[in-house]
């Protein structure tokens, strides 16, 4: 990759990033809310026509250039200094964001076949998964503890 492009890769990465976690805390907020309400409402409707989009047009483009852009990064030469373990630990913990993205997808489709099993409890306590996730992933790339 020629320097004068990482830079470029590094910003489209950053963007995607923003992008599928905006989606990923918001997400299981539309299910807190999807959770109380009747299967065949009016509510439930709109809530599936707003879940399906945010999945569809943010949430998988985004974790696709996301992973794309982040793997390119990576493969840059001397970018990473493998000897340091943050940066699989960071690699581990977007492997769970990836993992709670499926779940979102899964969810999502039960939502849409009105075979939702989940409290509103439950989707408010997951919603802390990403958060927490963001959290270490950012302290982890700036302050590279290990």
């Amino acid at each position: 990759m020629g320097g004068t492009l990482y830079p470029w890769f590094k910003a489209i990465h950053i963007i995607a990033v923003v992008a599928w976690m905006a989606g990923l805390l918001y997400l299981p907020r539309l299910f807190v809310y999807h959770a109380g309400v009747e299967p065949a409402s009016q509510a439930s409707a709109m809530l599936k026509t707003m879940e399906r989009r945010l999945l569809n047009f943010i949430m998988r483009p985004a974790m696709l250039v996301t992973v794309l852009f982040g793997g390119m990064l990576l493969s840059a030469p001397g970018v990473v200094d493998w000897s340091m373990g943050w940066m699989k630990t960071k690699l581990a913990l977007v492997g769970v964001l990836i993992v709670v993205h499926g779940l979102n997808e899964r969810w999502c489709g039960l939502f849409r076949r009105d075979a939702n099993t989940h409290s509103a409890r439950f989707y408010r306590i997951f919603n802390e998964v990403p958060t927490l996730t963001l959290i270490a992933i950012v302290i982890l790339v700036v302050v590279k503890p290990f």
